[in-house]
C-alpha cells in the first residue's frame, strides 16, 4: 500500500511516519494547506495514496474559544475535503480525533458509541471533522480519538514536567483532571495496523487512568527526582478560557472486532517512552 500523512511536523504524524519506514509521503502544512480544497484535491489525485492518515489539526483549545471559525476551517471543512478527495480516489482515511468529543462529566469510560456533546469550541470542531469522515466514506473511514498525547516529537506535558523538574524547586499540578496519558508511538503503531479493519470510531488511548499530578509523580520519579516536589491543587488554580474536562477516560471495546488488544498501560507505556523524551528535552 501507499500511504500519505498529512500533518507530518507533528508529534504523532513524525510517529505514524517512523513506523511506516520509507513506504510513505509526509505533507507539513507547508507541504499542503488542507483548508485549500483544490490543493487537496490535486494532491490526492497526483499521489493516489492507499491510505491517508490525517494528523493535521488546530489544537490550541483555548484560542478555538475565540476563533472557532478558524479552528473549525482546519478540524471540520478540511477534514471533509479530504475526504472527499479520498472518495474520489478510492483511499481509506484514517482521521485522529480527541476526547474534547465529549462533555467530560462522565464517571465510566466513554465507550466509542456514546453520544458525544462537546462542551469548548475545540470539541466542536473536531466533531465536525468526525461526521464528515463518517458521512463521506462510511466504507473506508476510521475516526481514531487519542487524548493526553505526549512524544519526543513535540512540545507535551511530559517534556514540560522534565524542564520544569531541572527548573523549579516545587511545581504545582491539577489532580481533579482524570484520563489517559498516552504515547505518540503507540498510537501511531495502531494507527498502522487498523486499515483492514471494520470501519467507523475506535479510541486509541494507553490503559489505565491517573490525573496530571499523577503523571507528574511518575515523570518526576523516572528522572530519580522527588515525586514530593510535585504539589497537588485544582483546576481553579489554573484558569482557562476553556474548560478542561474532568473526566476523559476513554473505552476501548471496538478492538475486539478489530482482532487487536487494546493499547498497553501508561504506567508500562512512559518508561518505554522516557529515554527518548528525556533525550529530546533541553535542560
Amino acid at each position: 500500500m501507499t500511504w500519505v500523512v498529512t500533518g507530518a511536523g507533528g508529534i504523532l504524524g513524525r510517529d505514524v511516519l517512523t513506523c511506516l519506514g520509507g513506504g510513505a509521503k509526509g505533507l507539513t502544512r507547508r507541504d499542503l494547506d488542507v483548508t485549500d480544497r483544490d490543493a487537496v484535491l490535486a494532491a490526492l489525485r497526483g499521489l493516489r495514496p492507499s491510505v491517508v492518515v490525517n494528523c493535521a489539526a488546530w489544537t490550541a483549545v483555548d484560542d478555538a474559544e475565540s476563533r472557532e471559525p478558524d479552528a473549525l476551517a482546519v478540524n471540520g471543512t478540511a477534514v471533509r475535503h479530504l475526504a472527499e478527495a479520498c472518495a474520489l480516489t478510492g483511499s481509506a482515511l484514517v482521521h485522529v480525533s480527541t476526547d474534547y468529543v465529549f462533555d467530560g462529566h462522565a464517571r465510566v469510560p466513554y465507550a466509542e458509541g456514546a453520544v458525544p456533546g462537546p462542551s469548548t469550541a475545540y470539541g466542536r470542531t473536531k466533531l465536525a471533522g468526525e461526521r464528515a469522515v463518517l458521512e463521506v466514506l462510511p466504507e473506508r473511514g476510521y475516526v481514531v480519538r487519542t487524548a493526553w498525547l505526549y512524544g519526543a516529537g513535540g512540545g507535551n506535558f511530559v517534556r514540560t514536567m522534565i524542564r520544569l523538574a531541572a527548573a523549579r524547586e516545587t511545581v504545582d499540578v491539577v489532580d481533579d483532571q482524570r484520563g489517559q496519558p498516552t504515547w505518540s508511538a503507540d498510537v501511531a503503531a495502531r494507527l498502522v495496523r487498523l486499515v483492514g479493519a471494520p470501519p467507523g470510531v475506535y479510541h486509541a488511548t494507553n490503559g489505565g487512568e491517573g490525573t496530571w499530578y499523577d503523571l507528574a509523580r511518575e515523570t518526576f520519579r523516572l528522572l530519580g527526582a522527588d515525586p514530593a516536589r510535585v504539589r497537588p491543587v485544582a483546576s481553579a488554580a489554573f484558569p482557562r478560557p476553556a474548560p478542561r474536562p474532568s473526566y476523559s477516560v476513554l473505552g476501548h471495546a471496538r478492538w475486539r472486532e478489530a482482532d487487536l488488544p487494546p493499547l498497553r498501560d501508561w504506567r508500562e507505556a512512559l518508561p518505554r517512552a522516557f529515554p527518548a523524551l528525556r533525550a529530546a528535552t533541553p535542560g
